[in-house]
């Protein structure tokens, strides 16, 4: 409890929150290596995914693969990427951001593919039969349906970059694993909770975001058949009790 009350006098101390070593400036590091690796992971992974849940090819092979990546031990790969570029702390965020890439194309494959697979077929024929070009019905009707899984895999990527992206700070570079990782040698288990909090902190706020974007993005006409169920309920019960009074 005391080191648990001794690291939130560490945040809180005003000293802790300017400089090079400052919080503002460890948490935009921190943002920067999740935003980065997001946008290249999203190209690679986005792209296919939708490619695959629209025309159903390679499904086997690409679970196959993402399953594998997720087996990849995230420090020892980039250790091995870190000494095969060699370059020193200069090139040290091309096998971070690499490494960050492998880990975050896996969810992102499967929100993009499973949200695209999930749109009832009977409303891709609708839109086929209206004389739709495959192209039209993937952005015009696939991808605004999927957008809400496709989110979710979004989510459950920048919450995975979030987490290991601490393992940057074993390579030298910055973010909020700079404090868990110059810590430890010191037995300064104070500054290894700080690191951990604020990750965890800043994982909690973007799931936050990210949950409420998911929410906005689902169709009106998708929210209005969700509904209805919970409108047939009410209005069922609304008059099982008038008829019972």
């Amino acid at each position: 409890m005391n080191l648990f009350a001794d690291a939130i006098r560490w945040i809180m101390d005003p000293a802790h929150w300017t400089g090079a070593n400052g919080i503002p400036n460890r948490v935009a590091e921190h943002l920067g290596y999740t935003a980065l690796t997001v946008v290249i992971a999203a190209l690679i992974a986005v792209s296919l995914g939708l490619y695959i849940g629209h025309t159903g090819r390679f499904r086997g092979l690409v679970v196959g693969v993402t399953g594998a990546l997720r087996a990849l031990p995230t420090l020892g790969l980039l250790v091995y990427l870190a000494v095969l570029f060699g370059g020193g702390i200069s090139f040290a965020l091309v096998p971070t951001i690499i490494v960050l890439v492998v880990l975050a194309i896996p969810p992102l494959l499967a929100g993009a593919y499973s949200g695209v697979e999930s749109v009832d077929g009977r409303t891709v024929d609708a839109a086929r039969s209206m004389g739709m070009t495959e192209w039209q019905i993937l952005w015009k009707v696939e991808v605004p349906l999927a957008l809400p899984l496709s989110l979710g895999g979004i989510r459950s990527a920048v919450l995975q970059v979030v987490a290991t992206a601490t393992v940057a700070a074993y390579i030298s570079l910055g973010g909020l694993g700079r404090y868990i990782i110059d810590a430890l040698p010191l037995r300064n288990y104070t500054e290894v909770l700080v690191g951990a909090l604020l990750v965890t902190i800043l994982a909690l706020v973007l799931d936050g975001i990210l949950v409420v974007c998911q929410r906005l993005t689902v169709p009106a006409g998708v929210r209005a058949i969700r509904k209805s169920p919970e409108q047939r309920s009410t209005t069922k019960s609304a008059r099982t009790v008038s008829a019972s009074a």
